[in-house]
């Protein structure tokens, strides 16, 4: 079990991709910046998605760089690699979301 979350430009096309374990907290964290709470089944995603725009997206970044400002970022390199996988899946979204309206974004 484990949260999937993929993001899909209008073709349909895989852009970014997300992979966490069923008991990651940083899943429920992203969950948490997309305002997509009702897609997180707890120990993996609900299996549905949904399209994001590109102002839904930025906010959704920029809420994710504060909490770290906020909070002490932990000295593990695999956290710090996570962070930065998360801001990466993050800020693709933003830009296909930009060019083409909106995002697809899965939860499974």
């Amino acid at each position: 079990m484990g949260h999937d979350i993929a993001g899909y430009n209008q073709a349909g096309e895989e852009i970014a991709y997300l992979r966490f374990g069923m008991s990651n907290g940083h899943a429920a964290i992203v969950y948490s910046v997309l305002d997509a709470d009702e897609f997180n089944g707890g120990v993996s995603g609900t299996g549905n998605s949904s399209s994001f725009s590109m102002q839904q997206m930025e906010k959704a970044l920029n809420e994710y760089q504060s909490f770290w400002k906020s909070n002490k970022i932990p000295e593990s390199e695999f956290v710090k690699w996570e962070i930065k996988q998360i801001q990466d899946f993050l800020s693709i979204c933003m830009s296909a979301a930009e060019k083409e309206g909106n995002v697809r974004v899965s939860f499974s």
